[in-house]
Protein backbone atom coordinates (compact mmCIF):
# COMPACT_ATOMS: atom_id res chain seq x y z
CA UNK A 1 0.00 0.00 0.00
CA UNK A 2 1.29 3.44 -0.97
CA UNK A 3 0.62 6.08 1.67
CA UNK A 4 0.97 9.85 1.37
CA UNK A 5 1.55 11.90 4.51
CA UNK A 6 1.14 15.67 4.33
CA UNK A 7 3.25 17.44 6.94
CA UNK A 8 6.59 16.63 8.61
CA UNK A 9 6.11 17.79 12.18
CA UNK A 10 5.95 15.34 15.08
CA UNK A 11 2.73 13.83 13.71
CA UNK A 12 3.96 13.31 10.17
CA UNK A 13 7.45 12.11 11.03
CA UNK A 14 6.26 9.63 13.67
CA UNK A 15 3.56 8.36 11.28
CA UNK A 16 6.21 7.78 8.62
CA UNK A 17 8.39 5.83 11.01
CA UNK A 18 5.59 3.64 12.40
CA UNK A 19 4.06 2.95 8.98
CA UNK A 20 7.36 2.13 7.33
CA UNK A 21 8.17 -0.31 10.12
CA UNK A 22 4.69 -1.79 9.53
CA UNK A 23 5.51 -2.57 5.91
CA UNK A 24 4.03 0.35 4.01
CA UNK A 25 5.48 2.51 1.24
CA UNK A 26 5.38 6.06 2.65
CA UNK A 27 5.93 9.47 1.08
CA UNK A 28 5.92 12.58 3.29
CA UNK A 29 5.23 15.96 1.70
CA UNK A 30 6.48 19.04 3.55
CA UNK A 31 6.21 22.62 2.34
CA UNK A 32 9.12 23.82 4.52
CA UNK A 33 12.75 23.05 3.64
CA UNK A 34 13.16 21.15 6.91
CA UNK A 35 11.23 18.84 9.20
CA UNK A 36 9.71 20.22 12.37
CA UNK A 37 6.29 21.71 11.69
CA UNK A 38 5.86 24.53 14.22
CA UNK A 39 9.55 24.07 15.12
CA UNK A 40 10.80 24.60 11.55
CA UNK A 41 13.25 27.45 11.09
CA UNK A 42 10.69 29.00 8.73
CA UNK A 43 8.23 29.39 11.62
CA UNK A 44 10.32 29.90 14.75
CA UNK A 45 10.03 33.23 16.50
CA UNK A 46 12.64 34.63 18.92
CA UNK A 47 12.10 33.25 22.42
CA UNK A 48 10.42 29.99 21.36
CA UNK A 49 10.85 27.17 23.88
CA UNK A 50 8.90 24.06 24.82
CA UNK A 51 6.28 24.09 27.55
CA UNK A 52 7.13 20.53 28.57
CA UNK A 53 10.46 19.58 30.03
CA UNK A 54 12.70 17.51 27.79
CA UNK A 55 11.92 14.32 29.72
CA UNK A 56 8.25 14.36 28.72
CA UNK A 57 8.38 16.00 25.27
CA UNK A 58 9.79 13.40 22.90
CA UNK A 59 8.87 10.32 20.89
CA UNK A 60 8.93 6.95 22.58
CA UNK A 61 12.11 5.48 21.11
CA UNK A 62 14.39 8.52 21.09
CA UNK A 63 14.86 10.69 24.19
CA UNK A 64 15.97 14.29 23.94
CA UNK A 65 19.78 14.64 24.12
CA UNK A 66 21.17 14.70 27.64
CA UNK A 67 22.96 18.00 27.04
CA UNK A 68 19.72 19.83 26.19
CA UNK A 69 18.44 22.24 28.83
CA UNK A 70 15.31 21.31 30.78
CA UNK A 71 13.10 23.35 28.43
CA UNK A 72 14.65 23.05 24.96
CA UNK A 73 14.61 25.90 22.48
CA UNK A 74 12.73 25.75 19.20
CA UNK A 75 15.98 25.21 17.34
CA UNK A 76 16.89 22.27 19.57
CA UNK A 77 13.51 20.62 19.06
CA UNK A 78 13.95 20.89 15.29
CA UNK A 79 17.43 19.38 15.58
CA UNK A 80 15.94 16.55 17.64
CA UNK A 81 13.50 15.76 14.82
CA UNK A 82 16.36 15.82 12.32
CA UNK A 83 18.14 13.23 14.44
CA UNK A 84 14.93 11.15 14.54
CA UNK A 85 14.83 11.16 10.74
CA UNK A 86 18.46 10.05 10.62
CA UNK A 87 18.09 7.36 13.29
CA UNK A 88 15.18 5.66 11.52
CA UNK A 89 16.32 6.26 7.94
CA UNK A 90 13.33 8.38 6.94
CA UNK A 91 15.13 10.81 4.62
CA UNK A 92 14.28 8.78 1.51
CA UNK A 93 10.56 9.17 2.29
CA UNK A 94 10.70 12.97 2.66
CA UNK A 95 9.74 15.42 -0.08
CA UNK A 96 10.85 18.68 1.52
CA UNK A 97 10.14 22.09 -0.02
CA UNK A 98 7.16 20.44 -1.69
CA UNK A 99 3.66 21.81 -1.32
CA UNK A 100 0.50 19.74 -1.76
CA UNK A 101 -1.80 21.84 -3.94
CA UNK A 102 -4.74 19.44 -3.77
CA UNK A 103 -5.74 15.96 -2.70
CA UNK A 104 -8.81 14.37 -4.25
CA UNK A 105 -10.51 11.03 -3.87
CA UNK A 106 -10.61 9.18 -7.17
CA UNK A 107 -14.09 8.73 -8.58
CA UNK A 108 -14.64 5.26 -7.07
CA UNK A 109 -13.04 6.31 -3.75
CA UNK A 110 -10.37 3.61 -3.96
CA UNK A 111 -7.45 6.01 -3.62
CA UNK A 112 -6.23 9.58 -3.73
CA UNK A 113 -4.77 11.79 -6.42
CA UNK A 114 -2.22 14.05 -4.75
CA UNK A 115 -1.12 17.09 -6.74
CA UNK A 116 2.14 18.66 -5.56
CA UNK A 117 4.58 21.34 -6.69
CA UNK A 118 7.76 23.02 -5.48
CA UNK A 119 6.96 25.26 -2.52
CA UNK A 120 6.21 28.81 -3.59
CA UNK A 121 5.91 27.92 -7.28
CA UNK A 122 2.88 27.65 -9.50
CA UNK A 123 4.30 24.77 -11.51
CA UNK A 124 5.42 22.24 -12.42
CA UNK A 125 2.57 20.20 -10.97
CA UNK A 126 3.06 16.52 -10.22
CA UNK A 127 0.07 14.18 -9.81
CA UNK A 128 0.52 10.82 -8.08
CA UNK A 129 -1.92 8.19 -6.89
CA UNK A 130 -1.85 6.80 -3.36
CA UNK A 131 -3.91 4.14 -1.62
CA UNK A 132 -4.26 6.07 1.64
CA UNK A 133 -3.76 9.66 2.79
CA UNK A 134 -2.70 10.92 6.22
CA UNK A 135 -3.31 14.57 7.05
CA UNK A 136 -0.55 15.79 9.35
CA UNK A 137 -0.56 19.48 8.42
CA UNK A 138 -0.91 20.50 12.06
CA UNK A 139 -3.67 22.40 13.81
CA UNK A 140 -1.32 25.37 14.26
CA UNK A 141 -0.31 25.68 10.61
CA UNK A 142 -2.43 28.62 9.43
CA UNK A 143 -2.09 31.69 11.69
CA UNK A 144 -5.10 33.92 12.11
CA UNK A 145 -4.11 37.59 11.83
CA UNK A 146 -6.99 40.04 12.37
CA UNK A 147 -7.90 42.50 9.64
CA UNK A 148 -7.94 45.88 11.35
CA UNK A 149 -9.78 49.01 10.30
CA UNK A 150 -7.35 51.58 8.89
CA UNK A 151 -4.67 49.00 8.15
CA UNK A 152 -3.94 50.40 4.67
CA UNK A 153 -3.11 53.85 6.07
CA UNK A 154 -1.06 52.22 8.84
CA UNK A 155 1.02 50.26 6.32
CA UNK A 156 1.42 53.31 4.08
CA UNK A 157 2.89 55.14 7.08
CA UNK A 158 5.51 52.39 7.49
CA UNK A 159 3.75 50.07 9.92
CA UNK A 160 3.86 46.26 9.70
CA UNK A 161 1.39 43.59 10.86
CA UNK A 162 2.49 39.96 11.06
CA UNK A 163 1.93 36.73 12.99
CA UNK A 164 4.37 35.55 15.63
CA UNK A 165 5.40 32.69 13.32
CA UNK A 166 6.32 35.23 10.64
CA UNK A 167 8.60 37.19 12.98
CA UNK A 168 12.10 35.70 12.73
CA UNK A 169 14.58 38.56 13.02
CA UNK A 170 14.79 40.31 16.38
CA UNK A 171 16.65 43.18 14.70
CA UNK A 172 13.40 44.12 12.98
CA UNK A 173 12.18 45.33 16.40
CA UNK A 174 15.29 47.26 17.42
CA UNK A 175 14.44 50.81 18.38
CA UNK A 176 10.82 50.34 17.26
CA UNK A 177 7.50 50.77 19.02
CA UNK A 178 6.10 47.23 19.17
CA UNK A 179 2.60 46.01 19.99
CA UNK A 180 2.20 42.30 20.74
CA UNK A 181 -1.41 41.18 20.46
CA UNK A 182 -2.54 38.29 22.66
CA UNK A 183 -1.62 36.77 26.01
CA UNK A 184 -0.98 33.16 25.07
CA UNK A 185 2.36 31.38 24.92
CA UNK A 186 3.64 32.81 21.63
CA UNK A 187 2.71 36.40 22.53
CA UNK A 188 4.41 36.32 25.91
CA UNK A 189 7.39 34.37 24.55
CA UNK A 190 8.10 36.89 21.81
CA UNK A 191 7.45 39.93 24.02
CA UNK A 192 10.46 39.16 26.23
CA UNK A 193 13.25 39.26 23.59
CA UNK A 194 11.45 42.14 21.83
CA UNK A 195 11.49 44.15 25.06
CA UNK A 196 15.29 43.89 25.14
CA UNK A 197 15.72 45.81 21.87
CA UNK A 198 12.49 47.77 21.24
CA UNK A 199 11.88 51.39 22.20
CA UNK A 200 8.53 50.35 23.70
CA UNK A 201 6.85 46.98 24.08
CA UNK A 202 3.10 46.85 24.73
CA UNK A 203 1.04 43.67 25.09
CA UNK A 204 -2.64 44.04 24.20
CA UNK A 205 -4.61 41.24 25.90
CA UNK A 206 -8.29 40.70 25.22
CA UNK A 207 -8.36 38.18 28.05
CA UNK A 208 -5.75 37.31 30.64
CA UNK A 209 -4.86 33.65 30.96
CA UNK A 210 -3.52 31.92 34.03
CA UNK A 211 0.19 31.21 33.73
CA UNK A 212 1.82 28.16 35.27
CA UNK A 213 5.22 28.66 36.95
CA UNK A 214 7.93 26.30 35.80
CA UNK A 215 8.75 25.77 39.45
CA UNK A 216 6.15 26.49 42.09
CA UNK A 217 7.67 28.42 44.94
CA UNK A 218 10.94 28.24 43.02
CA UNK A 219 11.33 24.58 43.99
CA UNK A 220 8.63 22.13 42.80
CA UNK A 221 8.80 21.47 39.05
CA UNK A 222 5.33 21.84 37.55
CA UNK A 223 5.74 18.52 35.74
CA UNK A 224 4.92 16.78 39.04
CA UNK A 225 1.57 18.56 39.06
CA UNK A 226 0.26 18.66 35.50
CA UNK A 227 2.34 16.09 33.61
CA UNK A 228 1.09 13.16 35.67
CA UNK A 229 -2.13 11.19 35.62
CA UNK A 230 -3.02 12.73 38.97
CA UNK A 231 -2.65 16.22 37.50
CA UNK A 232 -4.88 15.25 34.59
CA UNK A 233 -7.46 13.74 36.93
CA UNK A 234 -7.89 17.09 38.73
CA UNK A 235 -9.96 18.19 35.74
CA UNK A 236 -13.28 16.50 34.99
CA UNK A 237 -13.22 14.15 32.01
CA UNK A 238 -16.19 13.14 29.89
CA UNK A 239 -16.29 9.66 31.46
CA UNK A 240 -15.00 9.23 35.01
CA UNK A 241 -13.26 6.04 36.05
CA UNK A 242 -11.65 4.68 39.18
CA UNK A 243 -10.16 7.29 41.52
CA UNK A 244 -11.53 10.09 39.33
CA UNK A 245 -15.00 9.27 40.61
CA UNK A 246 -13.81 10.06 44.12
CA UNK A 247 -12.00 13.25 43.13
CA UNK A 248 -15.08 14.63 41.37
CA UNK A 249 -17.52 13.18 43.90
CA UNK A 250 -16.89 12.83 47.65
CA UNK A 251 -13.38 14.25 47.27
CA UNK A 252 -14.35 17.27 45.18
CA UNK A 253 -13.63 19.71 48.00
CA UNK A 254 -10.10 18.36 48.38
CA UNK A 255 -9.59 18.45 44.61
CA UNK A 256 -10.79 22.05 44.41
CA UNK A 257 -8.45 23.13 47.20
CA UNK A 258 -5.52 21.48 45.42
CA UNK A 259 -6.29 23.37 42.20
CA UNK A 260 -6.92 26.67 43.96
CA UNK A 261 -3.69 26.37 45.94
CA UNK A 262 -1.69 26.28 42.69
CA UNK A 263 -3.43 29.46 41.58
CA UNK A 264 -2.64 31.12 44.90
CA UNK A 265 1.02 30.19 44.63
CA UNK A 266 1.20 31.50 41.05
CA UNK A 267 -0.45 34.77 42.10
CA UNK A 268 2.06 35.33 44.89
CA UNK A 269 5.08 34.11 42.95
CA UNK A 270 4.43 36.42 39.99
CA UNK A 271 3.13 39.27 42.18
CA UNK A 272 0.04 39.41 39.98
CA UNK A 273 -2.07 41.51 42.34
CA UNK A 274 0.48 44.28 42.46
CA UNK A 275 0.76 44.20 38.69
CA UNK A 276 -2.99 44.17 38.20
CA UNK A 277 -2.70 40.96 36.22
CA UNK A 278 -4.81 38.47 38.17
CA UNK A 279 -6.99 36.80 35.49
CA UNK A 280 -10.73 36.69 35.81
CA UNK A 281 -12.16 33.34 36.86
CA UNK A 282 -10.47 30.52 38.74
CA UNK A 283 -7.18 28.74 38.17
CA UNK A 284 -9.18 25.72 37.01
CA UNK A 285 -9.82 27.71 33.82
CA UNK A 286 -6.19 26.98 32.92
CA UNK A 287 -7.35 23.71 31.37
CA UNK A 288 -10.20 25.09 29.27
CA UNK A 289 -8.34 25.32 26.01
CA UNK A 290 -4.63 25.59 26.68
CA UNK A 291 -2.12 25.56 29.46
CA UNK A 292 0.27 28.45 29.14
CA UNK A 293 3.55 28.05 30.95
CA UNK A 294 4.87 31.40 32.15
CA UNK A 295 7.60 32.77 29.91
CA UNK A 296 10.81 33.26 31.85
CA UNK A 297 11.39 36.95 32.48
CA UNK A 298 7.94 38.11 31.34
CA UNK A 299 6.56 39.30 34.68
CA UNK A 300 9.95 40.67 35.70
CA UNK A 301 9.90 42.90 32.61
CA UNK A 302 6.35 43.98 33.38
CA UNK A 303 7.56 44.89 36.88
CA UNK A 304 10.48 46.99 35.64
CA UNK A 305 8.40 48.67 32.96
CA UNK A 306 10.00 47.19 29.86
CA UNK A 307 6.69 45.50 29.00
CA UNK A 308 3.33 47.21 29.48
CA UNK A 309 0.23 44.99 29.52
CA UNK A 310 -3.14 46.44 28.51
CA UNK A 311 -5.59 43.94 29.94
CA UNK A 312 -9.17 43.41 28.69
CA UNK A 313 -8.38 45.45 25.59
CA UNK A 314 -8.41 45.02 21.82
CA UNK A 315 -7.13 47.09 18.92
CA UNK A 316 -10.10 48.84 17.32
CA UNK A 317 -8.17 50.70 14.64
CA UNK A 318 -4.76 51.07 13.08
CA UNK A 319 -3.92 54.57 11.92
CA UNK A 320 -1.29 57.07 10.91
CA UNK A 321 -1.09 59.48 13.84
CA UNK A 322 0.68 62.61 12.59
CA UNK A 323 2.13 60.51 9.76
CA UNK A 324 3.48 57.85 12.16
CA UNK A 325 1.96 54.35 12.49
CA UNK A 326 -0.16 53.89 15.62
CA UNK A 327 -3.00 51.83 17.10
CA UNK A 328 -6.14 52.83 18.98
CA UNK A 329 -7.41 50.54 21.73
CA UNK A 330 -11.01 50.01 22.81
CA UNK A 331 -10.59 52.39 25.76
CA UNK A 332 -9.42 55.16 23.42
CA UNK A 333 -5.71 54.86 24.18
CA UNK A 334 -3.51 55.58 21.15
CA UNK A 335 -0.14 53.80 21.09
CA UNK A 336 2.74 54.37 18.69
CA UNK A 337 3.15 51.12 16.79
CA UNK A 338 5.78 50.53 14.14
CA UNK A 339 5.31 46.79 14.40
CA UNK A 340 2.22 44.76 15.41
CA UNK A 341 2.97 41.09 16.16
CA UNK A 342 -0.14 38.95 16.48
CA UNK A 343 -0.32 35.80 18.59
CA UNK A 344 -4.03 35.57 17.87
CA UNK A 345 -4.57 31.91 17.20
CA UNK A 346 -4.92 29.71 14.15
CA UNK A 347 -7.47 28.49 11.64
CA UNK A 348 -8.03 24.75 11.73
CA UNK A 349 -8.57 23.57 8.17
CA UNK A 350 -7.02 21.45 5.45
CA UNK A 351 -6.09 23.83 2.61
CA UNK A 352 -5.61 21.12 -0.01
CA UNK A 353 -9.17 19.77 0.41
CA UNK A 354 -12.08 21.34 -1.44
CA UNK A 355 -15.27 22.60 0.23
CA UNK A 356 -17.22 19.46 -0.59
CA UNK A 357 -14.70 17.26 1.21
CA UNK A 358 -14.56 19.64 4.17
CA UNK A 359 -18.34 19.31 4.45
CA UNK A 360 -17.95 15.53 4.76
CA UNK A 361 -15.26 15.88 7.43
CA UNK A 362 -16.89 18.49 9.67
CA UNK A 363 -20.15 19.00 11.49
CA UNK A 364 -22.44 22.00 11.05
CA UNK A 365 -20.28 24.06 13.44
CA UNK A 366 -17.06 23.30 11.56
CA UNK A 367 -15.72 20.75 14.07
CA UNK A 368 -13.73 17.84 12.71
CA UNK A 369 -15.71 14.60 13.14
CA UNK A 370 -12.84 12.27 13.97
CA UNK A 371 -13.21 8.99 15.80
CA UNK A 372 -10.36 8.72 18.32
CA UNK A 373 -9.16 12.07 16.90
CA UNK A 374 -7.92 10.00 13.95
CA UNK A 375 -10.56 8.48 11.69
CA UNK A 376 -13.07 10.60 9.72
CA UNK A 377 -16.49 8.98 9.63
CA UNK A 378 -17.75 8.29 6.14
CA UNK A 379 -14.61 9.31 4.22
CA UNK A 380 -12.59 6.26 3.13
CA UNK A 381 -8.83 5.81 2.95
CA UNK A 382 -8.10 8.84 5.12
CA UNK A 383 -6.76 9.36 8.63
CA UNK A 384 -5.39 12.30 10.60
CA UNK A 385 -2.18 12.62 12.62
CA UNK A 386 -1.59 15.24 15.29
CA UNK A 387 -5.22 16.36 15.52
CA UNK A 388 -5.04 15.52 19.23
CA UNK A 389 -3.04 18.47 20.53
CA UNK A 390 -2.23 17.84 24.17
CA UNK A 391 0.40 18.08 26.90
CA UNK A 392 2.16 15.10 25.31
CA UNK A 393 1.65 15.98 21.65
CA UNK A 394 4.60 13.92 20.32
CA UNK A 395 3.53 10.78 22.21
CA UNK A 396 -0.17 11.32 21.41
CA UNK A 397 0.64 11.65 17.71
CA UNK A 398 2.84 8.57 17.75
CA UNK A 399 0.21 6.39 19.43
CA UNK A 400 -2.33 7.65 16.89
CA UNK A 401 0.09 6.49 14.18
CA UNK A 402 0.17 3.04 15.81
CA UNK A 403 -3.64 2.98 15.72
CA UNK A 404 -3.60 3.97 12.03
CA UNK A 405 -1.09 1.26 11.16
CA UNK A 406 -3.15 -1.36 13.01
CA UNK A 407 -6.28 -0.15 11.19
CA UNK A 408 -4.58 -0.45 7.81
CA UNK A 409 -3.32 -3.92 8.70
CA UNK A 410 -6.86 -5.06 9.58
CA UNK A 411 -6.16 -5.13 13.30
CA UNK A 412 -9.13 -3.17 14.66
CA UNK A 413 -12.79 -4.04 14.91
CA UNK A 414 -14.60 -0.72 14.73
CA UNK A 415 -18.02 0.01 16.19
CA UNK A 416 -20.86 0.56 13.71
CA UNK A 417 -20.67 3.92 11.93
CA UNK A 418 -23.73 5.25 13.74
CA UNK A 419 -22.23 4.51 17.14
CA UNK A 420 -18.94 6.16 16.19
CA UNK A 421 -20.79 9.22 14.99
CA UNK A 422 -22.81 9.43 18.22
CA UNK A 423 -19.66 9.09 20.30
CA UNK A 424 -17.88 11.84 18.37
CA UNK A 425 -20.89 14.18 18.64
CA UNK A 426 -21.12 13.61 22.39
CA UNK A 427 -17.43 14.36 22.79
CA UNK A 428 -17.64 17.54 20.71
CA UNK A 429 -20.65 18.76 22.70
CA UNK A 430 -18.71 18.21 25.91
CA UNK A 431 -15.55 19.85 24.54
CA UNK A 432 -17.48 22.88 23.32
CA UNK A 433 -19.14 23.41 26.70
CA UNK A 434 -15.96 22.79 28.70
CA UNK A 435 -13.83 25.25 26.71
CA UNK A 436 -16.46 27.84 25.82
CA UNK A 437 -15.89 26.88 22.21
CA UNK A 438 -12.09 27.17 22.35
CA UNK A 439 -11.34 23.62 21.38
CA UNK A 440 -9.74 24.31 17.99
CA UNK A 441 -12.64 22.77 16.07
CA UNK A 442 -12.42 19.64 18.16
CA UNK A 443 -8.69 19.06 17.72
CA UNK A 444 -7.39 20.32 21.09
CA UNK A 445 -7.75 17.73 23.86
CA UNK A 446 -5.81 19.52 26.62
CA UNK A 447 -5.48 18.49 29.42
CA UNK A 448 -6.65 14.95 28.72
CA UNK A 449 -3.57 13.55 27.02
CA UNK A 450 -3.39 10.22 28.79
CA UNK A 451 -7.12 9.60 28.53
CA UNK A 452 -6.78 9.88 24.76
CA UNK A 453 -3.74 7.59 24.66
CA UNK A 454 -5.52 5.04 26.87
CA UNK A 455 -8.57 4.99 24.59
CA UNK A 456 -6.40 4.52 21.51
CA UNK A 457 -4.31 1.72 23.00
CA UNK A 458 -7.20 0.00 24.79
CA UNK A 459 -8.93 -0.36 21.43
CA UNK A 460 -5.81 -2.13 20.18
CA UNK A 461 -5.43 -4.22 23.33
CA UNK A 462 -1.94 -2.75 23.69
CA UNK A 463 -2.08 -0.46 26.70
CA UNK A 464 0.69 -0.52 29.26
CA UNK A 465 0.36 -2.64 32.37
CA UNK A 466 -1.32 -1.40 35.56
CA UNK A 467 1.94 -0.95 37.46
CA UNK A 468 3.38 1.42 34.85
CA UNK A 469 0.16 3.38 34.70
CA UNK A 470 0.04 3.54 38.50
CA UNK A 471 3.52 5.04 38.51
CA UNK A 472 2.30 7.67 36.04
CA UNK A 473 -0.18 8.89 38.66
CA UNK A 474 2.62 10.25 40.82
CA UNK A 475 5.52 10.75 38.41
CA UNK A 476 5.69 12.58 35.07
CA UNK A 477 4.81 10.39 32.11
CA UNK A 478 7.92 9.03 30.40
CA UNK A 479 7.25 8.52 26.67
CA UNK A 480 9.99 5.88 26.71
CA UNK A 481 7.57 3.57 28.53
CA UNK A 482 5.72 3.22 25.20
CA UNK A 483 8.74 2.32 23.06
CA UNK A 484 7.65 -1.32 22.56
CA UNK A 485 4.07 -0.57 21.51
CA UNK A 486 4.79 -0.35 17.75
CA UNK A 487 6.56 -3.72 17.68
CA UNK A 488 3.75 -5.31 19.72
CA UNK A 489 1.18 -3.96 17.26
CA UNK A 490 3.13 -5.35 14.29
CA UNK A 491 3.33 -8.79 15.90
CA UNK A 492 -0.36 -8.81 16.76
CA UNK A 493 -1.49 -7.80 13.28
CA UNK A 494 0.98 -9.96 11.35
CA UNK A 495 -1.42 -11.98 9.21
CA UNK A 496 -0.42 -12.58 5.62
CA UNK A 497 1.94 -9.61 5.33
CA UNK A 498 0.82 -6.02 5.64
CA UNK A 499 2.44 -4.78 2.45
CA UNK A 500 0.21 -7.02 0.33
CA UNK A 501 -3.07 -6.11 2.02
CA UNK A 502 -5.51 -3.49 0.86
CA UNK A 503 -7.30 -1.24 3.29
CA UNK A 504 -10.39 -3.03 4.62
CA UNK A 505 -13.71 -1.26 4.72
CA UNK A 506 -14.61 -3.51 7.65
CA UNK A 507 -11.40 -4.52 9.43
CA UNK A 508 -11.38 -8.29 9.66
CA UNK A 509 -9.23 -9.02 12.66
CA UNK A 510 -10.30 -8.14 16.18
CA UNK A 511 -7.81 -7.39 18.93
CA UNK A 512 -10.18 -7.35 21.88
Amino acid sequence: MRIAVVGAGFGGVSAAKVLRQSGFDVTVFERAPDVGGVWSRTRRYPGLHTQNDKGTYHLSDLPMPAHYPQWPSGEQVQQYLESYVEKFGLASSLRLSTEVASAELVHDETGWLVTSRPAGAQDPLTVQRYDHLIVANGIFSDPHVPSYAGQASFVAAGGRVLATGEFHDIEAARGKNVLVVGYGKSSCDVAVPVSEVAAQTHVVARELLWKMPRKLGGALNYKYLLLTRMGEALFRYLNLKGFERFLHGPGNGLRQRMVDSVGSVATRQFKLRGLGLVPNGSFEDIARSTVSLATEGFFERVTDGRIAVHRDQVITELLADGGRPAARLADGTVLAADLVICGTGFRQHVPFFDDALHARLQDEAGNFMLYRQILPIGVPRLTFAGYNSSFFSPLSAEMAAVWTAAYLRGGITLPPEGRMRDEVRARLTWMTARTNGRHARGTNIIPFSMHNIDEVLDELGLNLGPLTRARQWLFPVDPGSYRRVTAAMIRRTAVGGAADQVEPTRPARATR
